[in-house]
Parts: C-alpha cells; sequence; structure tokens
C-alpha cells in the first residue's frame, strides 16, 4: 500500500510540477479516446436509425412487383408482361423452405364516404397475416381477423389521415359505417399517426385496409385485363437473413416456373430487397466508421507520442536519482515497473477523462428527439471495450520505451549523468 501511495503521490508531483505540459499531453490522449467513443457511437446511431427507418415498412421484407420480359424463354417472346397472381403465392408458401412468410397485396383507388365527410383514398385489400409482414400498428380496435377473411366480411381499417378526414376528432369511430364505392364496411380497427419516410404505393396513414377476399369479390380493380387471382405485388420474410441471397433464389424460381420466364431475366419482375439494402447502408457506415475510427486512432497515437516525451523528459530529470536507488539496491526490473506505472497511470487518467466526457456529451446527444436517419450515440461494451483497447496498446507502446531507458541505466553513468 506505501508503494502505491509514494508511486501515485510520485506521479501527481511531477505533473504538478510541469503543468501546461502535463495538461496538453493529457488533452491529446482524452482527445483520441473521446474521438473513438464518438465516432464509432456515430456510426451506430446512423445504422440504428437507418433500420428504424426500413422498419416503418416492415422488417426483413422482400417486395417484387410485376415487370416485363428481357429474353426470349419457353417459346415465349421478350417483352411479355407478367401479371403475379395469388398462385405465386401458395407456391412460395408451399415450396419455399427459406421462406418464414408471404402474402400478397391488392390495391384500388376508391370513392370513401363516412356520415361526416369523404373523400378519394388508397384501399389495399390485404389478408389477416399482413400486420406480421408489414409494420401496420393499431392504436384502437384490431386488425382483421382469419375469420374475417374467409368469411368476406366487410370489415375495414382505417389510417390516421383517413379517420381524422372522414371524421375529425370524434372519439365514436370504432364500430362506426363507413361507405367503399357505395358498399358498407364497418370499421375494426384504426392506426396511430405514422412517421414513415419510404413507401412503395403510398403512405400507410393515407390506406385503408380491407379483406383481400372481399376486395376480389366486391372491389376489384377497374382494369381490363384484370381476372381474380391477380394481384399488384408480393411480399415475403426470409426465415434467415444469412440466407436472403438463396431465399431469393427459390422465390424467383418459383414465380419464373410459375409464369414460364428464365430466372435470371431481370426485368420480368422487379424486387425491392430491404435486407440487401440494409446489409448495402451497413456497410457504408462500417467503413465510413473504420475510416474516421482509424482517424481518431492516429489521434490517440499522437497523445501517446506525447506520453512518450514526457516519460523521455521524466527520465532525463530523473537520472541522478535513478543512480542513486540502483546504488541503494534497487533492481533493473523495479525501475522499469516504477517508470511503466508512472506512465501508464498518466495515460489511464487521460483516457477515463475523455471516455466520461465524451459518454456525457453521448448522454446530452440522446435526450434530444430522434430524427428520422440517426438515433442519438449508442455508446455500449463493444464501443468502451474499443477505446479502452487501443488506449492499452498506445499507453504500452509510448511507456514502453522510456521505461526501458531508465532501467537499463547502470549506476555509474546515471550519477555521472550531467544535464
Amino acid at each position: 500500500m506505501t508503494y502505491f501511495s509514494e508511486l501515485f503521490g510520485q506521479v501527481f508531483s511531477n505533473l504538478l510540477r510541469n503543468k501546461m505540459r502535463s495538461f496538453l499531453t493529457m488533452s491529446g490522449i482524452a482527445w483520441g479516446v473521446a474521438s473513438i467513443v464518438l465516432i464509432v457511437a456515430m456510426g451506430d446511431g446512423f445504422k440504428q436509425g437507418q433500420r428504424n427507418n426500413t422498419k416503418q415498412l416492415g422488417e426483413n421484407i422482400v417486395l417484387i412487383f410485376s415487370g416485363r420480359t428481357e429474353k426470349q424463354a419457353g417459346g415465349q417472346r421478350a417483352g411479355r408482361r407478367i401479371r403475379l397472381n395469388y398462385d405465386d403465392v401458395r407456391s412460395i408458401r408451399e415450396e419455399c423452405y427459406l421462406v418464414q412468410r408471404a402474402t400478397a397485396e391488392l390495391q384500388v383507388q376508391a370513392k370513401v364516404a363516412s356520415p361526416y365527410n369523404g373523400g378519394s383514398f388508397t384501399v389495399n385489400g390485404v389478408e389477416a397475416i399482413y400486420p406480421q409482414i408489414r409494420t401496420i400498428p393499431i392504436a384502437h380496435g384490431r386488425f382483421f381477423s382469419e375469420r374475417d377473411e374467409q368469411d368476406e366480411r366487410r370489415v375495414a381499417v382505417l389510417g390516421d389521415s383517413v379517420r381524422k378526414q372522414l371524421f375529425g376528432e370524434r372519439p365514436e369511430v370504432l364500430g362506426a359505417e363507413v361507405r367503399l364505392n357505395g358498399l358498407p364496411f364497418r370499421i375494426v380497427g384504426l392506426m396511430p399517426s405514422k412517421t414513415q419516410n419510404s413507401s412503395y404505393n403510398g403512405m400507410d396513414s393515407e390506406k385503408i385496409y380491407i379483406p383481400y377476399a372481399t376486395m376480389v369479390r366486391d372491389m376489384p380493380p377497374a382494369d381490363p385485363n384484370f381476372r381474380p387471382g391477380i394481384v399488384n405485388n408480393l411480399i415475403y420474410v426470409p426465415a434467415s437473413v444469412t440466407e436472403w441471397k438463396a431465399a431469393r433464389q427459390q422465390v424467383l424460381h418459383v414465380i419464373s416456373r410459375n409464369h414460364d420466364f428464365a430466372p435470371d431475366d431481370k426485368g420480368a419482375v422487379y424486387i425491392w430487397d430491404t435486407v440487401q439494402s440494409a446489409e448495402l447502408v451497413d456497410n457504408i457506415f462500417i467503413s465510413m466508421t473504420a475510416f474516421l475510427g482509424v482517424i481518431a486512432l492516429v489521434t490517440l497515437t499522437l497523445g501517446g507520442v506525447g506520453v512518450m516525451n514526457i516519460m523521455l523528459v521524466t527520465v532525463t530529470e530523473r537520472t541522478h536519482e535513478i543512480g542513486l536507488r540502483k546504488a541503494l539496491g534497487a533492481t533493473r526490473r523495479r525501475i522499469l515497473t516504477d517508470f511503466l506505472l508512472e506512465g501508464s497511470v498518466l495515460a489511464l487518467a487521460s483516457g477515463i477523462g475523455g471516455f466520461l466526457g465524451a459518454y456525457g456529451l453521448a448522454g446530452l446527444v440522446n435526450l434530444l428527439p430522434p430524427t428520422d436517419f440517426f438515433s442519438g450515440l449508442p455508446v455500449d461494451a463493444t464501443t468502451t471495450l474499443l477505446a479502452f483497447g487501443a488506449l492499452a496498446l498506445v499507453t504500452v507502446a509510448s511507456t514502453m520505451g522510456p521505461a526501458w531507458k531508465a532501467a537499463a541505466l547502470t549506476p555509474v553513468e546515471a550519477l555521472g549523468y550531467e544535464r
């Protein structure tokens, strides 16, 4: 205990003796550690923000839209229109074991009226499984059930913007009746206000959802080429995000077989793969974070050079003391340990100060309202270990040289040294 008390007392005495030199040295280390923490946290914040933005549509979903063939296949000409249908959904569910869930959407534009107001809105015919694939929150009531779907009931779920236009702020909306193209539908669910920055067929808060089977029966699209079974698009979720490529190959194999086009015909269907997009964005942010992290590490290394310089000066200033201690029996190992610990204490104190400063700044930033693409500065255990791991490497590298120089001095050359 006495040894460590003397050591820390000596360290603080040396720091106070050269206040400006010590302050500048410690500032370099503190800024380097803070830079690493903040840069890694910033990269994580942008990645998480992008993921949250994608989850507004649905987590790890893949959307497939109809297209036109670009290649000849099966005796069919190029430029042929491919129209997805509900048989594709059944085939995917039955054959694609790498797909967790799959569903379809059918969309029309309808005139909608309540007892208080009316308007033209997008109506989507979907299945009861839809909220398990897309992010469709329910503030009041429920989404329609499989029984509603099977019985082709006229039930509807209203987006928040639709509710406001049709009913204003009236509280009695659930169970009320609205007319879609003149047909009565009972409201069973209301969506909350939903922030959404991306869409493929309109904002969810501006839609009305009804059972797919009910739409096919009562409100088929006004398209002369429409026939029961045709859908606007398919949505599926891969069973594993690590096997999204294999899942896509399975799905494309099934659809190309059903519609007689080449699986590698990129124009036959259009695919929006949010898993692939998220992976691409993650790689961009990882590369950016790594690049900025290297810059932060260089800053920390420069701080380590400062520690090395101050330790070399300390060794020079205490050369006579080293010689006297060796003459009195101090071993080379003891001298090495003393100076190594002294430099480590200096670097560690600076690093802790930098980490606490960065952690405090991150806490203040996290108190601000989150933005659409930035979820704050999350400082997690990985970030902490990375910062202190880098600090440990720089500390050892910067203190070992001066400590070794001090330990290598002989009593004769140390006592005979003149400044």
